[in-house]
């Protein structure tokens, strides 16, 4: 049965599995594995969120939502660090969403860790196509994670790929390099487009000096709403928050009108 789902999946063809009691429905956009998952009800609107990385882990922010008639879905880009060969392949499988599932044309973006580049990336470029943003312990600045050119030890090995998928040819490439999450914040700001990060004040991997907290500081002084719920103590892990109502809360807010 296996083989035959990987096989249904080279070919592009949906099928349906199980998702925490919803359906899933698998496929490839670009050639890269997909999913949607869809609530019992709709909402009104169709709206959905859309995890850029880790999906499936600590989803109770995703199950509160599905309970309120929101689809969630995700596109396999792992190891492409919001470069701009991925925010191309986010456009086409945004515009899969719409066309092939009639969701809405507005997308709420959830982005841990690493999966912030992509977030912040795409809402950047695309900023009329965002609802809002849920990020959560986020990545914001790839200086910090993985280069670990300040606070945090970074990752040598997501380093080099980071760099070669960008297109770098050295450390002082990617230094200047101007379009990191963190410095392109006009058009989302200009936007008014809503961002809650989600963050441990006590992060040694994506530490919050370097990426939460100067984003908030650039994002208002740009005009841009943001809010930050910072949990104490808190290192990297554990994601989202045991109760996820203040996340369900601010998403539901920006979207179901």
């Amino acid at each position: 049965m296996r083989t035959l789902l990987l096989f249904l999946t080279l070919c592009g063809t949906a099928f349906s599995a199980d998702w925490n009691g919803y359906e899933r429905l698998d496929f490839t956009v670009n050639d890269k594995a997909s999913y949607v998952i869809k609530p019992k009800q709709a909402a009104p609107g169709n709206p959905w969120i859309w995890r850029t990385e880790f999906f499936g882990h600590e989803p109770q922010a995703d199950l509160a939502l599905l309970a309120k008639g929101f689809h969630v879905a995700y596109t396999n880009m792992q190891n492409q660090y919001g470069a701009p060969i991925a925010i191309e392949h986010m456009a086409a499988f945004h515009d899969a969403m719409i066309k092939d599932h009639a969701l809405s044309a507005k997308v709420v973006l959830e982005g841990f860790s690493r999966g912030g580049l992509f977030a912040l990336n795409y809402a950047a470029t695309h900023p009329d196509r965002v609802a809002c943003l849920y990020i959560d312990a986020p990545v914001c600045d790839f200086k910090s994670w993985p280069a670990g050119f300040g606070q945090g030890k970074g990752s040598p090995t997501d380093w080099q790929r980071c760099k070669a998928i960008y297109g770098f040819a050295s450390d002082d490439d990617a230094k200047a390099y101007k379009l990191n999450p963190i410095d392109h914040l006009q058009a989302l700001a200009a936007a008014k487009v809503p961002i809650l990060s989600v963050v441990g004040d006590a992060d040694q991997v994506v530490p919050l000096a370097e990426n939460s907290a100067i984003l908030k500081e650039r994002y208002a002084a740009l005009g841009g709403p943001m809010e930050m719920i910072v949990k104490p103590g808190v290192d990297h892990h554990p994601h989202s928050l045991k109760d996820p109502a203040p996340i369900v809360e601010f998403i539901v807010k920006h979207t179901l009108k």
